[in-house]
């Protein structure tokens, strides 16, 4: 009673570790509790104490209560173990399953690989009743003909499949670069690194420099590890769920030292509040792994979420002055400073990848120059250095003609200080004819007629911005301001009072004002 009232305690203070050691000690004491073993299957599994887990699920199995996810993660221990005959019977009863019954056929496949029993490809070629096994079978069909020494078929398969703009294939193409770098087929490996994808680019990189890639999947319990883990991506795709941390824990648990797993496992704790237990996740991945970048990212993301913005600097700076850093790296630097409203260190980090990019531009594959001079000559505009911020901002307009996004900030802040106000309508719409639908940029549009004195087309405009955003403060402020420039005083002041709602206090000032007062000449 005494471990179960610690572990309860543990568990309602988000101790993930201390809750799974104290309902694995009373599960000990009561191994035929189905609450204690429910407790402590769902808090070890969580927790990636896998023998508690483990131990809870076979506490459930037995009394008839196992959850389907523990049904997983006693498949797994059979392929973990190389336990052949027993994973045919753990598959047959994930094949019974209807929530899961899809990954039958992959796992079917692989513990043919393992035991040497059966041709492996035949439970990957189909057909099947579901789409769902169709896909996961596909990618697993090419990694399978790796495993079988098949290369050149295996290559051309993932080819197939893995487009560049799919984040989803990010995986299965870590993996074939990985087998091939172990082949010594440096260039192949190149050729299915292409695209924009972050890990894409880090794993490319690495290649590039000639370091190791790891990631490769050879064995049964990598393979298993990969399909569950993509499934927890997939999933957690369109859902933050329970499941997908059970899944990514057991994608750890059949390969220890999977990267993709532990980022799978750390976004699902995230999602949950564990951060500190995500966190000690994100120590797990190397320097030297496809997933430093992004682990790096999650480092900065949860320093920053906890105000802690000073650490997560100093983590962001080191990992921008070691000698393989990304633009990313660089990138984030200036982020960061920006948040801290350190606007010329900000624009100087943005100069630094601005040099990174012009430097690499042939092999890098990063983000496009034009965005970060509008990050540097937004940050010397919030800064209050127009004549800084103007000469960048235009220059990201030279460099994307058709990016609304920098015509629009070009655009409206020179309508805010009053210059060029014919050329920079003419930029916000430039930017509103390519994305009539934003509120932001219609509300520039709606804003540059009004100050062309043109305020029957800016109350049009700024009534469509409002209505895509009601919420938003500026937009409502700007249809105040032509509500009354209009004589529709009690529209304006409704107007005013609605942008007040969401406004910062220095903005909630003017309205004031305006309230009491209407608009100040201008």
């Amino acid at each position: 009673m005494a471990d179960y009232v610690r572990a309860r305690a543990a568990d309602a203070s988000g101790s993930l570790a201390e809750a799974a050691r104290g309902y694995g000690a009373a599960l000990a004491a009561r191994p035929d509790d189905p609450v204690i073993a429910l407790r402590a299957y769902r808090q070890g599994l969580a927790a990636g104490d896998f023998a508690v887990a483990l131990r809870a699920a076979a506490a459930l199995d037995k009394a008839g209560a196992l959850p389907a996810d523990g049904m997983l993660l006693l498949a797994a221990r059979t392929i973990r173990e190389g336990n052949w005959a027993a994973a045919d019977a753990g598959i047959a009863r994930v094949n019974k399953d209807a929530g899961f019954n899809f990954l039958a056929p992959v796992l079917t496949a692989w513990a043919r690989r393992g035991s040497g029993q059966g041709d492996p490809m035949a439970a990957l070629d189909g057909p099947f009743p579901s789409s769902l096994t169709s896909a996961y079978a596909a990618e697993h069909r090419a990694l399978m003909l790796f495993a079988l020494g098949r290369t050149d078929d295996a290559v051309t398969a993932v080819q197939a499949l893995g487009g560049t703009g799919d984040p989803r294939m990010t995986g299965l193409r870590i993996a074939a670069a990985a087998r091939l770098i172990a082949l010594n087929r440096r260039e192949t490996a190149l050729s299915v690194l292409r695209g924009d994808d972050p890990l894409i680019r880090s794993a490319r990189a690495l290649v590039q420099a000639g370091k190791p890639l790891t990631g490769g999947i050879e064995t049964p319990a990598e393979a298993a590890s990969e399909l569950f883990a993509r499934l927890a991506m997939d999933i957690s795709r369109e859902r933050s769920s329970p499941i997908v941390l059970a899944l990514s824990r057991i994608a750890e648990y059949l390969d220890p030292a999977s990267d993709a797993a532990r980022f799978s496992a750390m976004r699902a704790l995230v999602a949950g509040g564990y951060d500190a237990d995500a966190a000690l996740l994100l120590d797990r991945i190397g320097a030297d792994s496809p997933y430093a970048g992004v682990a790096t990212d999650a480092r900065v993301t949860l320093l920053l979420g906890q105000d802690e913005d000073r650490r997560a600097l100093d983590i962001a700076a080191a990992a921008a002055a070691r000698p393989d850093a990304r633009l990313a790296d660089l990138a984030r630097v200036g982020d960061i400073h920006a948040r801290l409203k350190q606007h010329r260190e900000a624009a100087a980090a943005y100069d630094r990848a601005i040099a990174f990019v012009e430097a690499n531009a042939a092999t890098d594959g990063s983000e496009p120059l034009w965005t970060l001079w509008m990050l540097k000559g937004s940050v010397l505009e919030q800064g209050g250095d127009w004549r800084g911020a103007l000469p960048a901002l235009k220059k990201a307009v030279e460099l994307a003609p058709q990016q609304a996004t920098a015509l629009n900030y070009l655009g409206y802040a020179q309508l805010e200080r009053g210059e060029n106000v014919k050329e920079a309508t003419a930029l916000v719409a430039r930017a509103s004819a390519l994305r009539p639908d934003d509120a932001a940029i219609t509300d520039s549009l709606g804003w540059a007629y009004f100050l062309n004195g043109d305020t029957g087309r800016a109350i049009e405009a700024l009534e469509r911005a409002a209505l895509s955003e009601p919420a938003d403060p500026t937009i409502n402020e700007h249809l105040g301001d032509a509500y009354w420039q209009a004589g529709r005083r009690y529209e304006a002041r409704y107007a005013w009072r609605a942008a007040s709602v969401q406004a910062d206090e220095a903005t909630l000032q003017r309205l004031t004002d305006k309230l009491a007062n209407g608009p100040a000449a201008r």
